[in-house]
């Protein structure tokens, strides 16, 4: 019986080694984003993505990550309008006007003909509160390869960006 019971716990921790072997590896680990701001408002796409008319902080955090497997996860905690005079009404600063917030995952692949192109996979919508706070989580289709992996997160309603990985 104890042979066994030996036996049955090594046969488990090699699945269980095979298991992690195979387990996707972390693309992206971010603890930061930029919120939208001059000269990204309304002006100067990136990776095709425009800025939103108004300017955005990150009031509180994000924090997120994409592995391989193309899982993402982003914990957004006061994505907000910052406190600028082109936010209108002015009611609106330090608050979220979006039912829903989505992720865009943004990466530089092989277009087949060897040049390179932008490829954008945008999420579908996730509740966001009117304190900019949201949970993304995930599974996207990655582009082979992706290159320089950028992660947005944008309006549920129109393609604009409001938060990009990046620092102040």
């Amino acid at each position: 019986m104890k042979q066994v019971m030996v036996a049955s716990f090594f046969a488990l921790s090699l699945l269980g080694l095979a298991a992690s072997a195979q387990a996707a590896t972390v693309l992206v680990a971010f603890h930061t984003m930029h919120g939208v701001d001059d000269p990204f408002v309304g002006a100067n796409p990136i990776r095709d993505i425009p800025g939103d008319e108004a300017p955005w902080e990150v009031a509180r955090f994000i924090h997120g990550t994409l592995d391989t497997d193309g899982r993402l996860v982003i914990i957004v905690r006061g994505l907000v309008f910052s406190n600028d005079p082109r936010v209108q009404p002015p009611s609106l600063i330090g608050k979220n006007d979006e039912a829903t917030f989505r992720a865009v995952v943004s990466c530089l692949t092989a277009d087949g003909s060897g040049g390179v192109i932008t490829t954008n996979v945008t999420t579908d919508g996730f509740p966001a509160s009117m304190d900019g706070d949201a949970n993304i989580h995930t599974t996207i289709q990655l582009p082979t390869p992706c290159v320089a992996p950028l992660v947005f997160v944008i309006a549920g309603s129109e393609f604009k960006w409001f938060a990009v990985t990046g620092s102040d």
